[in-house]
Parts: C-alpha cells; sequence; structure tokens
C-alpha cells in the first residue's frame, strides 16, 4: 500500500466515528497509535541489543499484547480497555517513582493524549491497518516515516494554526547548513514543534559519524522543548526514528515557563537553530520571566532574549527565523537589537520573499545568523529571489533547497551583488536599530507625489478635451462645406 493510501485509508476510517472531530483530532489520534507502534517495533529490536533491556510498559499494555493480533480485542471491549486502563497506565509513566528514562518518554507522549474514537470496531480497523502495513524496524518503512510525517503536515493545513510549528523542510535544512554543526557540539531548539530542525541536525551529523562514540555523542547533542502535545509527540516519534533511540532531551514543556535567571552555564549550549511562534502573545506572568529591559508579552522577542542567555560565550552561534515586524520594531526590539549588535556578530539576514509560508500566514519572514562574542562589524543582507517564472510560493509550488544555491555560493566569498550588500554596525545603530533595509540594487518603480500626480492628470484631462473639441468644430466645417 502506497503512503497516501495508507494515510487516506486511517483517515477515511476515522471520519466514520462520532467522537473524531476535525483533522487535529484524526491527527492526533493516528499519532499516538503509530507512537506505539514504533516503540514496540523498536523494543523488539533492544531486547536483542541492548544488554538488560526492561520494556517500562506492563506486557498487557505493549501494542504486541494488544494491538497485534488482527482478532484481538474489539468494539466495546476494546475501547473500555484503551479508556479506562491502556491510557492510564501509560499516563502514570510521567510521574511514577523509578521509571526508566524510556518510561518517562512514553508518560510524556500520553501525558496529554486521548483517545477520541468511540467506535471499537472502527479502531480495530484503523489499529490493523497500522500493524498489516508498516513496519518501522524494516529500513525502507522506517524511512518512509519522514513522507508520513511530512503528510500529516500537509494535512495539518486545515487543522488551524500548523504554522506555529511548522518551518519549510528547505528552510529548516540550509538554516543546519549555514550553521555546520560538529559532532560534540550541543544543539536546542527551544520552540521545535514537530522537530524539523532537529532532524536536519541529526541527518547533517550522521554524515560525521564514524564510531559508536560518536553515535552516542549525537544522542546527547540534540535539545528540544515543545509546549503543545501533538507536536511534541510527532517530533519524540521522528527523533526515535532518525536514530534517536532515547530522545529524553525533547521536553513537553513552554521554554518561556521558566525565569531567565535560573539558567546556569550548564543550561548553555553551541548552536541554538529555532522558528520561535510569532504574532503571538504569552500567557499574563510570563514576561516576568525574564529581564525587565525585555518585558514584553510579545513571543518571539521572548524567544530572542532567551537565547541570546542560553548561547556559549565566545563559541556560541544561533540562527531564527523572524517577521519584518522584528526588524523595524520599537520598544523591546530595538534593546534586543541593540545588544544583538554590541554582544554577537549578526554577520547575515537573508531576507525572504512573501509565500515561504503559504498557506500559513504570507507574513515576510527574514533568517538571521549569528555568534556570540561580537561586536558586529557589518551586517550583510542577501535578498532571497523568487525562481524565473515564479511570482509566489504555493502548497504546488514551495520553496524547494536547491534555489539556496545562490546564497551558499556566495556564503564564504562576500561580495556585493544584485542580491546582497552590506551596512556597517555604526550605520545601523544611527537608525536606531532599525534593521529594514531594503536592497539597493533593485530598481524601485517611483510613483511620484500624488498631488503632482493628480495635477498632471488634470492637465492632460483639460488638454484631451481641448482636442476633442479641436476634432468636432473641424468635423462640423467639414460637413458643412459639403
Amino acid at each position: 500500500m502506497s503512503l497516501a493510501t495508507l494515510i487516506k485509508t486511517i483517515q477515511d476510517i476515522m471520519r466514520k466515528d462520532v467522537g473524531v472531530d476535525g483533522d487535529a483530532q484524526r491527527i492526533s489520534q493516528m499519532v499516538w497509535l503509530i507512537f506505539l507502534k514504533i516503540f514496540d517495533d523498536r523494543e523488539q529490536e533492544w531486547m536483542l541489543t541492548v544488554r538488560g533491556y526492561k520494556s517500562p510498559i506492563a506486557t498487557r499494555f505493549r501494542w504486541s499484547s494488544w494491538a497485534k493480533d488482527p482478532e484481538g480485542i474489539t468494539g466495546d471491549e476494546l475501547i473500555d480497555f484503551v479508556n479506562n486502563e491502556l491510557f492510564p497506565a501509560l499516563k502514570k509513566l510521567a510521574t511514577q517513582a523509578g521509571v526508566s528514562e524510556h518510561g518517562k518518554i512514553v508518560g510524556s507522549v500520553f501525558e496529554d493524549a486521548y483517545n477520541y474514537m468511540k467506535s471499537g470496531t472502527l479502531l480495530r480497523q484503523v489499529i490493523n491497518t497500522i500493524e498489516r502495513d508498516v513496519d518501522f524496524n524494516a529500513s525502507g518503512d522506517r524511512h518512509t516515516f519522514n513522507d508520513i510525517y511530512e503528510k500529516i503536515l500537509q494535512d495539518l493545513q486545515s487543522a488551524g494554526n500548523a504554522g506555529e510549528f511548522y518551518t519549510p523542510r528547505a528552510v529548516t535544512r540550509f538554516i543546519v547548513d549555514m550553521i555546520d554543526p560538529k559532532i560534540g557540539e550541543s544543539i536546542l531548539d527551544p520552540a521545535c514543534g514537530t522537530g524539523g530542525f532537529l532532524v536536519n541536525a541529526i541527518e547533517h551529523l550522521k554524515k560525521q559519524e564514524k564510531t559508536h562514540e560518536d553515535r552516542l555523542a549525537i544522542q546527547n547533542a540534540i535539545r528540544g522543548v515543545e509546549k503543545k502535545p501533538l507536536p511534541h509527540m510527532l517530533a519524540i516519534t521522528n527523533m526515535m526514528l532518525h536514530g534517536i533511540d532515547l530522545p529524553k532531551n525533547i521536553r513537553h514543556d513552554n521554554t518561556l515557563s521558566r525565569p531567565l535567571k535560573d539558567y546556569g552555564p550548564k543550561d548553555r549550549v553551541d548552536i541554538i537553530i529555532t522558528n520561535p511562534p510569532f504574532g503571538g502573545m504569552e500567557e499574563d506572568g510570563i514576561e516576568k520571566n525574564t529581564l525587565k529591559k525585555y518585558q514584553t508579552r510579545e513571543t518571539a522577542d521572548l524567544f530572542m532574549a532567551l537565547i541570546m542567555h542560553l548561547l556559549k560565550h565566545d563559541t556560541g552561534r544561533g540562527a531564527i527565523v523572524l517577521p519584518d515586524g522584528f526588524l523595524f520594531g520599537e520598544g523591546v526590539k530595538t534593546t534586543l537589537k541593540r545588544e544583538l549588535l554590541e554582544e554577537f556578530n549578526l554577520h547575515t539576514i537573508v531576507r525572504l520573499p512573501k509565500g515561504v509560508f503559504n498557506p500559513y500566514t504570507g507574513i515576510n519572514t527574514n533568517l538571521l545568523f549569528f555568534s556570540k562574542g561580537g561586536p558586529t562589524k557589518d551586517v550583510w543582507f542577501f535578498e532571497h529571489p523568487y525562481p524565473d517564472g515564479y511570482k509566489s510560493y504555493s502548497k504546488s509550488k514551495p520553496l524547494s533547497i536547491t534555489e539556496f544555491d545562490l546564497e551558499k555560493s556566495w556564503w564564504n566569498k562576500r561580495k556585493v551583488s544584485e542580491y546582497a550588500w552590506k551596512v556597517s554596525a555604526k550605520e545601523i545603530a544611527e537608525n536606531n536599530y532599525n534593521l529594514d533595509y531594503k536592497n539597493p540594487h533593485r530598481v524601485e518603480v517611483k510613483h511620484g507625489d500624488p498631488e503632482e500626480l493628480m495635477a498632471e492628470y488634470l492637465q492632460l484631462t483639460t488638454e484631451l478635451k481641448s482636442i476633442q473639441d479641436e476634432l468636432k468644430n473641424e468635423l462640423i466645417r467639414a460637413l458643412g462645406s459639403d
């Protein structure tokens, strides 16, 4: 069965269930089932390869005990088992004393998960479809989760605020390629969503992997935090299918809920890559967790302050997706930008065109690259152009990674071009830290002063009327002479 057919089959079954209301619930339902299937498949392998491995899940609650048999429990018996036995047992693992790290991961996934299906017969059909058509210990099937993940995210487009935790794959990969993490460096995404940045970082590091120690270093390097249950569940599953067998550093939490002063040297990291939620407001009181000079309820600003605080001194480097509003904004934004130029080297801003985040938002976005241990001397700007023939991006014509070959070929040479220009930190400071610099090489269409245009229009109208009158008189004279 093809991937698209598999997902469609599962969703079509769920649509018949009166308990599942809308795409978001269908996806949440599908993800916890897939997670349990994956975890069970991985456990089969760990039993053979990890000395002394013992499942944190009681035998009767493991997928292979209650779900694997296509003729197993169904109907009301299955719903009763899932709601009243399985879910309470798995949720308890989040807080149970003495539970293993694997158990804590299962508990964190199910902490805020729910079984929305009310028909045990339909639930059995979904379980049988997953069991029959996907084997996550088969390398081919495991790789298909990348596509399952992308397909699920596409389906989330109609489920509401998917843009809060989705970044186009081309953007995440480009950022990781330019940051170029190395084995031994710690990597954090403090608003990791479904784990797109971290997956790309893992793939980048795997190319450097030579020993078992390298593999362990990659496992320990990856850190993420996501406050919403559904993307967190997707992130955990995503990590496991990209070789992070124990994604204990992918936490279900709000990074901003911890006071800034409580973060110490051990919390600092080498690399931060993220697309924080922008345009949103944090709940009352969250802003008090930061320093007074950064206090605002605007989420993106709070994340920017946190990122600047968490990067290691002298060696830390970061990349962040931010809207145009941050570039020209004032108040707390001005404070952040001043410190960014004084204490960091804000070396590059890639200005993306409209539509990169379609259909989630049409807001113009930018990629800011910086390293700790400034100050900044010059900021290079690069305006990313549309491909030939494009006027915008769309679901059928998204941004592709090959388009960033322009930036990659320019990156280490840093020459002024039709797309690239630089502005001194001194000029930016004199301009009150406004970073909203437009491409000086682009020919702007000048429409002129409105009052002058109106005067010109009235003059042309008068002249046209005069010519019309003259033509009319000539015609009358010509007809009269006959």
